[in-house]
C-alpha cells in the first residue's frame, strides 16, 4: 500500500475510531477524577451531581435543565441490577450508551413511564437466567455508560431531585465479581500517536457490531489489528508522518461535518434530528426500531457518529430530546456579545415535557459564566414576562437590560462569539418532522 493510500486509510480510521476513543477517554477520566461537581466513582457505582451544571463543568454542550446521575458500567464481572424510584410524573431519563457511543436503551418518562422500576443490565452474549427480572437490558459492550438526567427547575427543586437520586441504586446480581476495567494503552507510545494506540487496544477489548468487523480489517496496515507489543512505540519516522497526516485529514473531515452548510438560510437554527441514528444494531428498551431512525449507509453512519461525539458526547436521540443551534442572526451575521439580540416566540415550542435555550461559548461549546448565574432560559424559568398576546421575547446580550421585563427575560451572552442551543424535551411530531421552525434571532 503506497503512502497516499495509507494516509487515506488513517483518515478513515480516525473517523471510525474517534467515538470509541473519545467515549472511553471520558470514562477513564470520570472514574479517576469525576466531572465538574460529579465526584469520581469506580465502575458500577453511581455518581450524582449536587446541582445543575455550570461553567465549571467542562463538558461539550452540557445541559443546564437537568441534574446528572452517571454510572460507568463494567459488566465483565456480571450483570448489574438497577432500581429506579417513582418520580411522580416528573421528567427524567436514564440513557444507556455503549463504548462505541451507541444509545442502546432508555428508561424514563417517555420510554417506560415514571413509576418505580427494576432492570437487569447484562453483558453481551450472557447466558444466565433472568427469571426474577422481567425487565432486561442487553449491553453491546462490557463497558457502557448510564447517563441519568432529572429535570430540575433550580436550587429550590434540588431536595426533590436529591431524594430521587438517593432512590436510584445499582448493585451486582451476584456479589464478589471482579471488574476488568479499561485495558491500558502502552505508556511508552509517543503522545502524537496516542490516538492510534488507544484505538488499537480498545478496539480489541470492545468488539463492535458484527457488520463492522469486516470494515475494521481494512485497518491492518495501520497496525490497529496488531496484538502484543505496540507498533507505535518506535514507529519509523516516515510511517509516523503518514499516520499523522491521516489523523489530521480525518479530524478535518469531522470538523467539516459539524460546520453549518454555507447555503443555509440566514438565521436558521440548525437541527440535526438524525445525528444519533447511527446505531442500527443494538436497539433495546426505549429505543425506536424504525427505518425513520436509522442511517442505512454504514459509512455515512460512521461520520455521523464521529460528529455526534465531537459536538455532544453521550447525547440522546432526537425523539427523547431535540436540539437545534445557531451561530448567526436573522441577517446571517455571526452572533457576538458585542451586540444585543431578541428571540421572540409567538407560540411556545411543541413539546410534551419542557423546552429551554442554553448559552454556549465558542469554540469549546461550554457554558458561559455570568453575574446572575443563568445559563439557560425556558418555559420553567420563574418570573418570565409574556406579551399581552401570549408571546415571549427573550433578550440575549452581554450586559443586563435596563427595563424590568428585559431583565426578567435575559439570557446573558459572553463578550465574544456564542452559540445558543434550544432543547425540546419529548418533542411533538411537528418538531421532529421539520414543520415547526424556531424563530431567528434578531439584532436589536
Amino acid at each position: 500500500m503506497n503512502q497516499p493510500e495509507l494516509e487515506a486509510l488513517a483518515a478513515d480510521a480516525y473517523v471510525y475510531g474517534y467515538p470509541l476513543v473519545s467515549a472511553l477517554t471520558m470514562v477513564e477520566r470520570f472514574t479517576e477524577g469525576g466531572l465538574g461537581t460529579m465526584p469520581a466513582a469506580p465502575f458500577n457505582h453511581l455518581s450524582h451531581a449536587g446541582r445543575l451544571a455550570g461553567p465549571e463543568d467542562p463538558f461539550v454542550s452540557v445541559n443546564n435543565d437537568t441534574v446528572y446521575s452517571i454510572a460507568q458500567l463494567d459488566l465483565s464481572e456480571g450483570p448489574q441490577v438497577l432500581r429506579v424510584p417513582d418520580t411522580a410524573g416528573a421528567y427524567y431519563v436514564l440513557q444507556f450508551v455503549g463504548a462505541w457511543t451507541d444509545n442502546f436503551a432508555y428508561v424514563g418518562r417517555r420510554a417506560t413511564g415514571t413509576g418505580a422500576q427494576t432492570w437487569l443490565i447484562v453483558p453481551p452474549a450472557w447466558h444466565g437466567t433472568t427469571a426474577d427480572h422481567a425487565h432486561v437490558i442487553v449491553a453491546p459492550t462490557t463497558v457502557a455508560t448510564i447517563v441519568g438526567r432529572f429535570a430540575c427547575t433550580g436550587p429550590d427543586d434540588l431536595p426533590r431531585v436529591r431524594a430521587l437520586q438517593a432512590g436510584l441504586t445499582l448493585e451486582p446480581l451476584e456479589p464478589g465479581g471482579l471488574a476488568a476495567g479499561l485495558p491500558e494503552p502502552d505508556p511508552d507510545v509517543p503522545e502524537r500517536l496516542a490516538f492510534f494506540e488507544r484505538l488499537r487496544v480498545w478496539m480489541a477489548a470492545f468488539p463492535p457490531a458484527a457488520p463492522d468487523v469486516e470494515y475494521q480489517q481494512r485497518f491492518a496496515p495501520l497496525g490497529l489489528l496488531d496484538t502484543g507489543a505496540s507498533p507505535y512505540r518506535a514507529a519509523a519516522p516516515e510511517w509516523t508522518l503518514t499516520l499523522l497526516r491521516g489523523l489530521a485529514a480525518g479530524r478535518e473531515r469531522v470538523e467539516d461535518a459539524i460546520r453549518p452548510p454555507e447555503d443555509h438560510p440566514p438565521g436558521e437554527w440548525r437541527s440535526v434530528p438524525h445525528l444519533f441514528d447511527y446505531n442500527v444494531d443494538f436497539l433495546g428498551p426505549g429505543t425506536l426500531d424504525d427505518p425513520e431512525w436509522r442511517i442505512p449507509d454504514r459509512r455515512a453512519a460512521y461520520l455521523s457518529r464521529a460528529a455526534a461525539a465531537r459536538t455532544g458526547l453521550w447525547g440522546s436521540h432526537a425523539y427523547e430530546a431535540l436540539h437545534a443551534m445557531t451561530q448567526d442572526d436573522a441577517d446571517g451575521r455571526p452572533l457576538s456579545g458585542e451586540h444585543r439580540y431578541t428571540l421572540r416566540f409567538d407560540q411556545p415550542p411543541p413539546v410534551d415535557a419542557f423546552w429551554s435555550v442554553t448559552m454556549y461559548d465558542l469554540p469549546e461549546y461550554h457554558l458561559v459564566a455570568n453575574p446572575i448565574a443563568r445559563y439557560s432560559i425556558g418555559d420553567r424559568t420563574p418570573g418570565l414576562v409574556y406579551g399581552e398576546d401570549g408571546s415571549l421575547t427573550l433578550r440575549l446580550q452581554h450586559d443586563r437590560p435596563a427595563d424590568p421585563a428585559g431583565a426578567a427575560n435575559w439570557l446573558p451572552t459572553p463578550e465574544g462569539g456564542f452559540r445558543p442551543v434550544i432543547r425540546l424535551y419529548q418533542p411533538k411530531p411537528t418538531a421532529l418532522d421539520g414543520s415547526y421552525r424556531v424563530p431567528p434571532i434578531e439584532r436589536s
